[in-house]
This record gives structure tokens, C-alpha cells and sequence, in this order.
């Protein structure tokens, strides 16, 4: 008979703040954009001798909304606390983080849905932490040196070397760090619980969380408890855990758990004790990759840091923070079913408040002129979720007149579709590889190229279907 085995994940979920200047010093946080490397430094950020940081107070405020989003506790004294570990892209050789007194502890969110089989599932939040990112490694394939006049060694060639390069542009920017209790039984579990995460703080405005520009990482933490059912509550769960770091792509995510959880099963059902580790998500092979020995806390030598002094917040700026934030978007999502808006449609544009609020107008628009409502604020949701960038910039009297005017010429057809759409993808093979790399932005892409063909008279909707499909059949 074969063994039952209960999956145990926890989730960290690193955000990137877009605050104007970094963490502890007054240098531009844009990583991303830099024309250069290494061109976002002072001596803080280098952590050159002598050099004093100081806190970002927009990234504290924004850390404690993020918090009670999460319906997180706020602790009105906190403190950075220093967490040690020799790495190139850590300068100082110390991370300054939060440990033992973090801004938010004991939240929760919600994932599923009360129609679906399974329903809603709470998902306890056990903290909210602010610290500073480290800088970006690159590694290299690089010429062998030359002399000053040029001419290369003895052998007439240059040699190829592997080196490590590292930009610090990134040290130093303020990343929010959110860590769940280990309640996350199934890949699919966690990738809706990193989407949603996604959705809260670019809800908020707090973050980009693009995950392609790396301004939101994942890492997961995975064990397996044998059994029908997990033990009671004090009891002990499983005595190791696996990390796997720095995954930038929700469906690597579900493929790198995925992977994790069959590679312990197998490990426990030949009666062996599986080694605490940690593993890189490895994109081109679409594996895991052994890195090192999973640390412990205890390996980290935290202690408060001693050039910062404790943050004390009141009950008064908690709640002046509080009231900044408005509808969330799971409120947003039942308002926008409620006037009629498609499931679909109402996932994606409740996670962009611009153009949540903007259908919102759109749905008054249509009310006022009259017509058979439902269905057209249906069939202009749907739209709109494939026009978000035009929806944060028109009117919403514009939306409406360039919705009926585009709904009039749509071409609809899956025939000629699925002519365009097998060119498209013939066409572009680089996009169809970024797309199977992680790429989101390559989809979209592949849209474009078939809108293209179609003079922007295409059904997006349809097009989206179709490429997801052939791209799928195409693995």
C-alpha cells in the first residue's frame, strides 16, 4: 500500500518598496532603469567605514500598510536588528533586517473561493519585516587579458574566463519581506497565494512586484509530514525543511514545489531522512540545482543594530496609515461581480486600482445611457482587462464611445484567428522561448503581433485562449 504524505509549505515573499530613495541612504532607488552599474552608491549603501544609515520613514509607513492589509498586529516598538552572512553582493557583510521585533506579525489572507470545491482557505501571515536588498551578482564568460598594445598571449587566442561581477545599484533598496506559517499544502496553493500578495501590494501602490524585473521574488520552504492528517495543534511538525530560493515566475514556482514534493517522496517512502537544504530554481534546464546547507537562525549571529535606535509608532500614525487604504482587492472583486463583470475580467482588474476604479466609472456611464447593461458591462469588462494601459489614461466616457466603436469591427472568427495566431507563433519563436522562460510581458507580445495581422480588430479574449492553448500543446 502505497504511503500518504501531508505537503507542509511556507512562503517568503520579497517586494521591493518603490520608494523614492533607498532604505538607509538619500541614493535614487531605480535599480532596474540604471544606464550604468554601480551608479546608485555612497558609503552607507557600500557600507564603507564610518558611514551611518539612516531610516526611510516612507518605507516604514509603507511596510505597516502592507501589514494592515494583511490584517497583521502592529508593533508600536520595533527595531533593525543585523543579520550576518559573507556573500560578494553584501558589502557590509551584514544584512540589516528586522528579527525579534518586526513592524507586523500575525496576519492572515484568504485564497479559493466559497463557490469552488474547497472553498476559502486561511492562510496565516506570521510577519511583515523591513530591510535593505543586496546587490545583483552577474556571472560572465569574458576574454582573456590583453597587453596594452592589444595583442593577445603567446597562443595567438584569447582565453575564456568565468568571472563574477557585481552592480550595486540594488544595495541598499528597501524590500518588504512577508513570511506565512507553513499552511500551504500544494503548489497550486502557494501560487495563489504569491498572486495574491502581488495583487494587495500593487493595490496599494507600495510596489511594481514585477517579477521579470526582479522588484518580487519567491522563495518556498517545504517538508512532508507522513499521514492522514497533519498532527494537533502543539504538536511537532516535521524536524527539516527545504528551501528553494529566488523564483521570479509564479508558474516556476508551482514547478519547483512540484518537483521538491515528488523528489521527498521518494526519498521518505525508501525510509530515509530527507537533508535540510537549500536548492536554486535553474531556468534553462527547468530543475532544481543543489546550493548549499540550509542555515539556521542561529547562523545569522542577529543582534540589534547598534546605529539605529528603536522605532516607536502611535496608535495615532497607525491610524492615519490605516485610513490611506481603501477598498482592498477582494472587496473591489465582489463589487465588480455584483454589477455584472465577468469572473475573469474582475480577477485582473481588481488587482490594478487605477483601472478598478476607472470600470467603476465606466459601469455609471453605462447606467446612465441605458441599454441592456449586464451584458454590456460584461462584454466591457472583458475588454478592458486586455486594455488596462488605455484604461488608466481615457475618461470613462471615452472607454465606453471606443468600446462600441471597437466591438462594432471585432473580427471574431477562430478560423482566420488560428491562421494568425499559428503565424504569430511561427514568427516570433524568441517570444514563444520568454514566454516558456517565465516571461508574462511575451504573451502579450504574441497578442500584439496577431492584433497586428488583424488590424486591431481582433478578439482579445479569443486570441489569449488560442495562443495559451497552442503554446501549451507545444511543450
Amino acid at each position: 500500500m502505497e504511503k500518504t504524505y501531508i505537503t507542509v509549505i511556507g512562503l517568503e515573499v520579497h517586494v521591493e518598496l518603490k520608494t523614492a530613495s533607498k532604505m538607509f541612504c538619500g541614493c535614487r532607488n531605480d535599480p532596474f532603469h540604471a544606464l550604468k552599474p554601480n551608479i546608485y552608491t555612497c558609503p552607507v549603501c557600500l557600507g564603507l567605514p564610518g558611514a551611518l544609515p539612516v531610516p526611510n520613514k516612507k518605507a516604514i509607513e509603507w511596510t505597516v500598510m502592507a501589514g494592515l492589509a494583511l490584517g497583521c498586529r502592529i508593533n508600536k516598538e520595533s527595531r533593525f536588528d543585523r543579520k550576518h552572512y559573507f556573500y560578494p553582493d553584501l558589502p557590509k557583510g551584514y544584512q540589516i533586517s528586522q528579527y525579534e521585533k518586526p513592524f507586523c506579525v500575525d496576519g492572515k489572507i484568504t485564497i479559493g473561493d466559497i463557490r469552488e470545491i474547497g472553498g476559502i482557505r486561511k492562510i496565516r501571515i506570521r510577519r511583515v519585516h523591513l530591510e535593505e536588498d543586496t546587490g545583483k551578482l552577474m556571472h560572465r564568460s569574458n576574454t582573456g587579458s590583453t597587453s596594452n598594445t592589444g595583442s593577445t598571449s603567446n597562443t595567438g587566442t584569447k582565453d575564456r574566463e568565468q568571472v563574477t561581477l557585481v552592480d550595486f545599484n540594488r544595495s541598499g533598496v528597501p524590500l518588504l519581506e512577508i513570511v506565512t506559517e507553513p499552511d500551504i499544502r500544494s503548489a497550486g496553493e502557494a501560487k495563489a497565494v504569491a498572486q495574491k500578495i502581488q495583487g494587495i501590494v500593487r493595490f496599494l501602490g507600495i510596489s511594481d512586484a514585477d517579477m521579470e524585473k526582479g522588484s518580487m521574488r519567491l522563495e518556498a520552504n517545504i517538508s512532508m509530514f507522513k499521514g492522514l492528517a497533519l498532527p494537533r495543534q502543539g504538536q511537532a511538525l516535521p524536524n527539516y525543511k527545504v528551501e528553494l530560493k529566488n523564483i521570479n515566475s509564479f508558474r516556476f514556482l508551482e514547478r519547483a514545489i512540484d518537483q521538491e514534493i515528488n523528489r521527498q517522496k521518494k526519498i521518505l517512502s525508501c525510509n530515509k531522512a530527507v537533508k535540510q537544504q537549500t536548492f536554486g530554481w535553474d531556468t534553462e534546464r527547468q530543475e532544481l540545482k543543489p546550493q548549499r546547507v540550509k542555515e539556521e537562525a542561529a547562523d545569522y549571529r542577529y543582534f540589534p543594530e547598534p546605529d539605529i535606535p528603536p522605532i516607536s509608532l502611535s496608535d495615532r500614525q497607525i491610524s492615519d496609515i490605516r485610513n490611506q487604504i481603501s477598498d482592498l482587492p477582494d472587496e473591489v472583486f465582489e463589487k465588480l461581480l455584483k454589477a455584472g463583470v465577468s469572473e475573469q475580467a474582475a480577477k485582473v482588474i481588481s488587482s490594478n486600482k487605477a483601472v478598478a476604479e476607472k470600470i467603476i466609472g465606466v459601469i455609471g456611464v453605462i447606467g446612465e445611457i441605458g441599454g441592456d447593461n449586464n451584458k454590456e458591462i460584461r462584454d466591457i469588462g472583458n475588454w478592458l482587462m486586455h486594455h488596462q494601459k488605455l484604461a488608466e489614461t481615457a475618461s470613462a466616457e471615452e472607454l465606453v464611445g471606443m468600446f462600441r466603436r471597437e466591438k462594432a469591427e471585432v473580427v471574431g472568427d477562430e478560423g482566420q484567428l488560428g491562421k494568425w495566431v499559428e503565424e504569430a507563433v511561427t514568427e516570433n519563436r524568441k517570444a514563444v522561448e520568454d514566454w516558456r522562460q517565465g516571461k508574462e510581458a511575451a504573451m502579450q507580445f504574441l497578442i500584439g503581433q496577431v492584433q497586428r495581422k488583424a488590424k486591431g480588430k481582433a478578439d482579445v479574449s479569443l486570441v489569449r485562449n488560442m495562443l495559451s492553448s497552442k503554446l501549451a500543446n507545444d511543450l
